[in-house]
């Protein structure tokens, strides 16, 4: 495993801080824990551990080396992040903005569709538009996450139809791509 180039770090933060806004701070240094958390690179994947755990990692030669913390998600081939579903615990209690979707609406959302105004309980107030959300269950169970295609008051006005979060990932990807998830 290896550190993030000052490239990699660049776009592994954009990317997050669609979701996270300013508490990528918090990803980094966590005061409930007390400890530092980096970053690392294993192959095309990004890894989220302590800092204790990657220097105990240094002692493993590359080769023998699977994975170590939690997947993040990886770099593709021209050089742009895709977050995985892995990642949702990471990002989920540091979200700015979060969509609860009624019981109705999880098992479609579950299945890889979108999220409709017919299926949202509440969400965020002042969510732009475009903007990353975590997608929960009323009961605050993270789901999944996705964009926003209408912002807030724009969502308000839409039919029962209508599309408010265009659905990145979800949780039903562990079992509908369980083959591919966590190949090397």
């Amino acid at each position: 495993m290896r550190p993030l180039t000052e490239a990699e770090t660049k776009t592994l933060f954009e990317k997050i801080a669609i979701y996270c806004g300013r508490g990528i701070s918090h990803l980094i240094t966590d005061a409930n824990e007390g400890e530092r958390h980096v970053f690392r690179v294993q192959k095309d994947r990004v890894y989220y551990m302590r800092e204790s755990l990657a220097n105990l990692a240094t002692s493993v030669a590359r080769d023998n080396l699977l994975s170590l913390g939690t997947c993040l998600g990886k770099f593709t081939k021209t050089g742009k992040f895709r977050l995985h579903i892995t990642a949702l615990p990471v990002i989920a209690p540091h979200a700015r903005y979060k969509v609860w979707v009624k019981p109705n609406g999880e098992m479609p959302f579950l299945y890889g569709g979108n999220v409709l105004k017919a299926h949202v309980g509440r969400w965020s107030e002042d969510c732009p538009e475009h903007q990353g959300v975590i997608v929960l269950s009323m009961i605050d169970t993270p789901l999944g996450f996705g964009v926003s295609a209408r912002s807030t008051a724009d969502a308000r006005r839409l039919d029962p139809t209508g599309i408010v979060t265009f659905r990145q990932a979800d949780i039903g990807e562990y079992l509908r791509e369980e083959d591919t998830l966590f190949t090397t």
